[in-house]
């Protein structure tokens, strides 16, 4: 396989390993880990939504969520728009999606951050006031679009994207760093690192983004992945699992979730399907954690290191087809 086969390779499997983490964590998604254990026991592959999941119910085994389907919006903007995202359309393709949402009757729609944010949009307040207080981790859940399409060198540059894809919602040193992470992670990994040094690149992407938007008060995101990443070393995996749920924590909030993914990346190595389940019993804001893991194990592991088997629900059962749009991405990087 030559180089810009790899590459292919890889950055197919960043955006189908963050659908695989999104399928897998939809069903135990605001869960608590006890609660997953005693309806589950463990969950080892694709579950349909539970009834009695006020966000998942009635969802088919193996269906997204918004994690994946705002990675396609932003995906979509950057190759409409030569590689910019314009906050004002994302505003309104974000908008559009979630009544859509509404009107098939699903109740998985907008974060807190990002509703709020598209509110003030609604109310006339500038784009960039709006997303002045976004703290948790709507924009590090979309950014692996900005990861596949941009090199991570040079740093600011690369930083200017990842806000472009924050600035509406997000535009904070915490919701900033966190989608750093998650970008840079994700580029270094395409460009055919391994998983170490694309979890290296998070942090320093992570405390590079932190210098920029309005400040917001939590831990140091870069500070609490190299933490996270060290707190699974040496544990075995129920207890690793058990130590990220209680100690990391699994919420919506960046400085928990993004944190969370990273644990599980340090102990399930670069096996994407390993990653995505290990999310998947977690608890919490699983599909979200899923997805960032999956998509940043993905990128170094490459679509063929996805179960085929597994792709192709992913495929049929949402009717994703992420091959167009990925390569439209990777001519972007090549540019």
């Amino acid at each position: 396989m030559n180089h810009a086969t790899r590459r292919t390779d890889r950055a197919l499997g960043a955006f189908y390993g963050l659908a695989l983490g999104d399928a897998l964590g939809m069903p135990t998604q605001i869960m608590s880990r006890q609660a997953i254990t005693a309806r589950f026991g463990r969950v080892t592959g694709f579950e349909p939504g539970p009834p009695d999941n006020p966000v998942a119910a009635g969802m088919p085994a193996g269906s997204v969520t918004d994690d994946t389907e705002q990675a396609v919006i932003v995906g979509q903007l950057l190759i409409g728009s030569a590689g910019r995202i314009d906050s004002v359309q994302l505003a309104s393709e974000l908008l559009d999606w979630e009544k859509a949402m509404k009107a098939k009757g699903s109740f998985d729609l907008l974060g807190p951050s990002t509703k709020a944010a598209l509110d003030a949009v609604a109310r006339g307040v500038p784009v960039t006031e709006t997303g002045k207080s976004g703290t948790t981790n709507g924009a590090a859940m979309r950014v692996t679009p900005v990861g596949i399409a941009f090199p991570v060198e040079p740093l600011d540059g690369f930083l200017d994207h990842v806000v472009e894809s924050c600035q509406v919602t997000h535009d904070t040193t915490l919701g900033i760093a966190s989608a750093a992470a998650v970008a840079a992670a994700v580029s270094v990994a395409v460009e055919g690192h391994g998983l170490e040094a694309a979890m290296d690149a998070a942090e320093e992407a992570a405390a590079a983004g932190a210098r920029r938007g309005h400040w917001a008060a939590g831990a140091d995101i870069a500070a609490r992945i190299r933490w996270a990443r060290g707190l699974v070393a040496g544990r075995g995996e129920d207890e690793a699992v058990d130590t990220i749920s209680a100690l990391v924590g699994t919420s919506v909030a960046s400085q928990e979730s993004v944190p969370a993914a990273f644990a599980v990346l340090a102990l399930a190595g670069d096996d994407p399907w390993r990653t995505c389940l290990l999310a998947a019993n977690l608890g919490g804001d699983c599909d979200t954690i899923g997805a960032i893991a999956g998509a940043v194990s993905g990128a170094a592991a490459g679509l063929t290191g996805l179960p085929a088997e597994a792709v192709a629900t992913l495929r049929t059962v949402n009717d994703l087809d992420l091959d167009p749009l990925v390569d439209a991405l990777l001519t972007l990087r090549a540019a």
